[in-house]
């Protein structure tokens, strides 16, 4: 969590980006974005510099010949020669970063960088250096590992987009990530993907997950939702097992540009190196990858459509409904035996065309559909007030038992406001998927039960909670209405007594 300092600093850089012309949200992150990994690219090769130096190893600085491009050199400029400085040398430098063939330098090819005002970077240099300042005084004073505090820095930068995008997009929260993971359990060594992963969050979820896994209990703690987190990793000893984590794990996919660079950012931000972001569309023709992941996690666009005649051939669905073909895909390029966790609309759940009929068929008899999650209607305001649920399936065999699960609450009011509150159904949810068991799990009056997937095959695949939840009612006994009636009459004459009474006072 941010200290109150630190928000009040990023709050203020936000009125300078504001009141200095740009006020897309997007566009604001993107170019904040740019500032902070400009910053954080010369505090992370001076360290590198110095270890090398230290273990008397060889190493070469990324500003090898090219010094005056370090943040710590041109925040010393004048405004106006700043200003050209940064945009025409410093800019230019770390699109092409790693190389023209990386994904980071592809995703940056056509990144510009539009700060107009040199009163307006000046400013920003001058508060995005304040805010590792009190990054670094935290981590002194708390022990809070530096990249949790620049990870929640920028989770508090993307909240600020407060509206939808075009075709559904909207981020998913971080705490139902977090339950989401729990839940697939990604695991070292194991390739994990998004197919729409925007800012990166799920990625970013698998990540911290697994380092939670490779933390000494004792190291661990429970955040504000009530989750065990561990972000140290002190049990992964070798040095290939981070290269593993950081560099071959985790691959995202987004058709819109910007997401693609914000969610680089923020993965590089917190500390995954060699990010695998890619501009793609992968429900049209060019995406070609299939049994490629052992995980997928996604919160795929709702409400969009495809353009017909750019869907790729390898999905089997009739439709241009983006909820049913994104799933579709998901089971298409996972391993036999990978594991998936997606978010969906209700609607997938019992939607009566063909299309929706199939695809909970390839759920039940191409895969085992483990559990449906129904979430409460609210919990992706102020974006949307679509009611959703979590599928949770593996690829390949079939289904005999789904596990479903009312969820009625997730630890945050569910209006606009979205305020913390105390009730909270996160670790319940997480708690009885360990213990589930389909022999013991079976009062369906109960947060939680298994249906038999023959039952759902004739209720024509319908995955829709209410179709097999039971409702216990207590019957209530009330007085005869001549009784109540009584009552009435008495407390109106006391009523009446009491107003003469209060008359008489008044003379």
């Amino acid at each position: 969590m941010l200290t109150p300092a630190i928000r009040s600093k990023v709050d203020a850089l936000w009125d300078k980006f504001w009141s200095g012309g740009i006020a897309n949200p997007l566009t604001a992150i993107e170019q904040i974005s740019y500032l902070l990994f400009m910053r954080r690219l010369d505090a992370m090769d001076r360290k590198t510099q110095e270890d090398a130096e230290w273990l008397k190893k060889p190493s070469t600085s990324l500003f090898a010949g090219h010094d005056d491009l370090r943040w710590s050199q041109f925040r010393h400029l004048p405004g106006d020669e700043m200003l050209a400085h940064v945009r025409d040398r410093v800019f230019p430098f770390i699109k092409q970063l790693g190389g023209e063939s990386q994904p980071f330098a592809q995703a940056m090819q056509d990144a510009v960088f539009i700060i107009p005002k040199p009163s307006l970077l000046v400013e920003a240099v001058g508060i995005v250096d304040e805010i590792y300042g009190e990054i670094e005084r935290e981590r002194q004073a708390n022990g809070q590992t530096f990249h949790d505090t620049q990870g929640d820095l920028y989770e508090y930068l993307l909240s600020e987009i407060a509206t939808a995008g075009k075709n559904g997009q909207f981020r998913t929260p971080r705490h139902l990530i977090q339950m989401i993971c729990a839940l697939v359990d990604p695991r070292l060594g194991e390739e994990v993907c998004d197919l729409a992963c925007g800012t990166g969050g799920f990625l970013l979820g698998a990540y911290q997950h697994i380092l939670t896994q490779h933390t000494s209990p004792g190291l661990r703690h429970t955040d504000e939702n009530g989750l065990e987190r561990g972000e140290i990793g002190d049990r992964l000893t070798d040095q290939r097992q981070w290269r593993v984590l950081k560099e071959r794990t985790f691959t995202g996919f987004d058709f819109d540009t910007t997401m693609v660079r914000i969610g680089l950012m923020n993965l590089l931000l917190h500390g995954i190196d060699t990010p695998n972001l890619h501009y793609m569309d992968t429900l049209s023709k060019r995406y070609d990858e299939r049994d490629r992941y052992d995980v997928a996690l996604a919160n795929p666009p709702f409400k969009g459509s495809i353009d017909k005649g750019d869907i790729n051939e390898d999905l089997s669905l009739a439709t241009t409904k983006t909820e049913l073909l994104f799933v579709n895909r998901i089971v298409n390029v996972l391993r036999i035996g990978g594991r998936a966790g997606v978010i969906v609309p209700d609607g997938v759940l019992f939607g009566s065309s063909n299309a929706h009929k199939k695809l909970r068929a390839m759920l039940l008899e191409q895969c085992e559909l483990q559990g449906i999650v129904k979430m409460p209607a609210g919990v992706f305001r102020p974006y949307a007030g679509v009611s959703t649920a979590v599928l949770i399936f593996v690829k390949g065999g079939s289904t005999e038992n789904v596990w479903f699960y009312d969820m009625q609450s997730d630890g945050y009011s569910l209006d606009d406001k979205r305020d913390k509150i105390e009730a909270n159904d996160i670790p319940d949810v997480i708690a009885r998927w360990r213990a589930r068991d389909p022999k013991k799990d079976t009062d369906r009056t109960a947060r939680s039960f298994f249906v038999p997937a023959a039952e759902i095959k004739g209720n024509g695949y319908d995955l829709s909670i209410n179709r097999y939840k039971e409702v216990h009612y207590e019957e209530q006994e009330y007085d005869p209405p001549k009784v109540i009636l009584a009552r009435l009459r008495a407390l109106e004459d006391e009523i009446r007594k009491g107003l003469d009474k209060l008359a008489g006072m008044l003379g």
